[in-house]
């Protein structure tokens, strides 16, 4: 589990290796991440936009924004929380995925949320020997 608390909005990420959608032979990983986002604050927020970034074992970097998550733009009451599944493929047996939400707040000031950097492992990366 990773978590992080920013302004009152904590965002925890459970990374799960889906060994039945993976391919290791055709260079196919992949994962499931379950996020938490939790308002611990006294002010109502809106999920307004997503942003990942998602590094595989080659270094390879691929940037993903759009609108909300899962298809909805989720408002957290004080003390609500939204719970959301999605996935994420590789080429490679491990990387590590890192973003932000873009939360805006009663007032109409948005501001973005860190997601904390999780790593994506499987039983298929080669064991590193010194």
């Amino acid at each position: 589990m990773y978590e992080q608390t920013t302004d009152g909005v904590k965002v925890t990420v459970k990374p799960i290796y889906l060994e039945d959608q993976s391919s290791p032979g055709d260079d196919h990983y992949v994962w499931a991440y379950h996020v938490v986002i939790e308002n611990q604050s006294a002010d109502q927020v809106q999920l307004i936009n997503r942003y990942w970034r998602i590094t595989d074992a080659l270094g390879r970097v691929e940037e993903v924004r759009g609108p909300g998550v899962v298809g909805e733009q989720p408002v957290l009451k004080p003390g609500e929380a939204f719970e959301y599944t999605s996935g994420a493929p590789l080429t490679t047996p491990s990387g590590i995925m890192v973003g932000s939400y873009e939360m805006e707040y009663r007032d109409g000031r948005r501001q973005d949320i860190p997601i904390p950097a999780f790593s994506l492992d499987s039983p298929h990366q080669p064991i590193m020997r010194h």
